[in-house]
């Protein structure tokens, strides 16, 4: 009787060995699939190169699809301390490229120095801020990071966060 109590023994640690092993992989594939794949993690932040562009120069990016103007303001461009990045001494307005009324992707109109939304006359001025028509706030901010000349989107640097709380006051 002894022998068939050590092989019952033997046979249940087995099976709990065996089903420890299946559980540990089974656990570890479950926490594979909840992470993010690599290609929506690589999305999170875009990195933009502003020392390329020119006085006055406007420019389209994407981030996380959807779009973001660039304007590098001239000299005789109206200055918004509040809303303006400030990158090696020039003035830059960036903002995600939606009208805060119905989400439309409105235009820069160079001659006026404003951003007008065709769909419902909205009007926004070089800071991106809204002027006329019925958009109710200006566009928004999206969240970024200086780094040298280089401006880095999805991640909220120090600039940002004084930003947010001026904002808010």
């Amino acid at each position: 009787m002894a022998v068939e109590q050590n092989r019952r023994d033997f046979l249940g640690f087995a099976f709990g060995g065996v089903a420890a092993v299946g559980g540990a992989f089974a656990l570890g594939a479950m926490k594979r699939s909840w992470d993010p794949l690599p290609s929506v993690a690589a999305a999170g932040f875009t990195t933009i190169d502003l020392s390329p562009m020119q006085d006055g120069e406007f420019r389209t990016f994407e981030w996380r699809k959807k779009p973001i103007f660039v304007l590098k303001k001239t000299k005789s461009m109206a200055k918004n301390e509040l809303r303006d990045i400030t990158v090696s001494d020039a003035q830059y307005t960036v903002v995600i490229g939606l009208c805060t009324h119905l989400g439309c992707i409105p235009s820069w109109d160079g001659s006026s120095e404003m951003f007008k939304c065709a769909c419902h006359g909205g009007q926004f001025d070089a800071s991106a801020v809204n002027t006329f028509g019925p958009p109710p706030r200006p566009m928004d901010i999206p969240p970024y990071k200086i780094d040298g000349t280089k401006l880095v989107l999805g991640e909220e640097g120090p600039e940002y966060k004084k930003f947010l709380e001026a904002s808010k006051a």
